[in-house]
Order: structure tokens, then sequence, then C-alpha cells
């Protein structure tokens, strides 16, 4: 895609919208679509960023789907420069850390709503499968949420004695694993199920609860306890 605003047009639309941004109120924001409010966050971009923001919704089909892009695919295929693709990538984790803040407030198995509202925040529109474990304390606090993996669009690599070795060193007493399918459909596969239960398996020994593995679609979640499959 080649934008075609001369230099010139292009710098008196970013200063434009720069200073619609630095203008607008907290109910300005409010009343702003999608379309909007990405182009606000993309004023430090090259070239049009009404146009962009109109060709990433396109091509993305959502603003969380946007900001969770591949940067890559962002910069070249989008020509998004590195202050945008920067700010875009911020907002996310921002998101993310507001989601989780409220998820932390209570103890995990009492707040599930909103566990899974951060979960869907953290890996909902992510282009590749990433597998996740919550470590929790005594009083089912959450004590760290870590990477474990990334793999491909279907399968993330998992190894069962590095989720229970990495849950003793930080003193925790459960866990919750957490993956996405980017397909978009969260029913646990076969791999899922296996894996699943090699990590329960192996975490009974040194008495630690699995209490849960969510699967995290495009829209929904799916829950092994509630499925049954824990």
């Amino acid at each position: 895609m080649t934008l075609t605003l001369d230099p010139a047009s292009a710098r008196r639309r970013r200063d434009d919208v720069a200073g619609k941004a630095l203008s607008l109120s907290i109910p300005d924001c409010q009343t702003l679509d999608d379309h909007g409010l990405l182009a606000l966050i993309l004023g430090r971009s090259h070239g049009d960023p009404d146009q962009l923001a109109g060709d990433l919704l396109a091509r993305f089909g959502s603003l969380a789907a946007v900001a969770a892009a591949d940067p890559s695919e962002l910069t070249r295929r989008f020509q998004m420069g590195p202050a945008a693709l920067s700010d875009l990538k911020v907002l996310r984790e921002l998101a993310v850390r507001l989601v989780r803040a409220e998820a932390c407030r209570r103890p995990a198995i009492t707040s599930w709503s909103a566990l899974q509202a951060y979960a869907r925040a953290a890996m909902a529109h992510l282009p590749r499968e990433q597998f996740r474990v919550l470590y929790l304390d005594r009083r089912n606090l959450l004590l760290r949420d870590e990477w474990i993996a990334e793999g491909t669009v279907d399968h993330a690599p998992v190894y069962p004695r590095e989720v229970v070795r990495r849950a003793l060193e930080l003193s925790a007493s459960a866990l919750i694993l957490v993956h996405n399918h980017p397909s978009g459909d969260p029913t646990p596969s076969q791999a899922d199920i296996a894996v699943t239960r090699q990590v329960v398996d192996g975490a009974r020994l040194f008495g630690l609860d699995v209490h849960d593995h969510i699967v995290v679609g495009r829209e929904e979640t799916a829950s092994f306890r509630a499925l049954g499959l824990i």
C-alpha cells in the first residue's frame, strides 16, 4: 500500500491531528469512534493518520486487533513509522496493565470475571499462540504472570517440568494456565488437554493446585474446570 499525500499535505494533516489530540477533553474522547481514536493515536505516523486508521481497521477488523498486530506487518505493509508504532504498543500495554490491576485486587478464584477480562485483553488478538502461567500465593492472589512460550498460529511448545519448577522457585501455592487460540475458537485441543494433565500431575507431586486452564478465543474463553477437564 502506498499513501498518496505529498509531504507538505501529510505534515499538515499530522499537525492537525496532534492539535486536536491536545485540545480534547475526556468527554470529547469518549464520543470518538474507533476510527477517530485510532487516527489520534497514529498522529505521529508518516502520511495521513485518518487514512492509515481506516486501512488498519479494514485489515485487522477491530481496534484491539490493530493494537496486537505483528509490528513487522505494520511496518512492512502499512509503512508505519517507529514513533506511531511505539505509541500504539505503549497504549496496548497500558490497557493490559489496567485490566490486570483490577484482576489482582482480589483472590483470583473469587474474581473470575476480572481474570477472564484480563486474559482476553492480553491475548485474544495475538497473531500467534502464546502460553502464560499465573502463579498464585496461599491467598490465591497473583504472585507473577509469566510468559512461558510463544509459537505458531496453532502451537506453542510447553514443558510441564519447567512450569512446576518455576512455581517452586516463586513459592507459589497454585497455578492458572492461560493460552490463546489465534483461530478465534477457544475449544481445547487434544494437545491442550494432554499438556494440562501433565502439568496437573507434576504439580500434584509437590502439593500445588492447578485451579484452571483458560483458553482465550477471539470473542470468548473456555475453562477446563467448567468443561470438567480438570
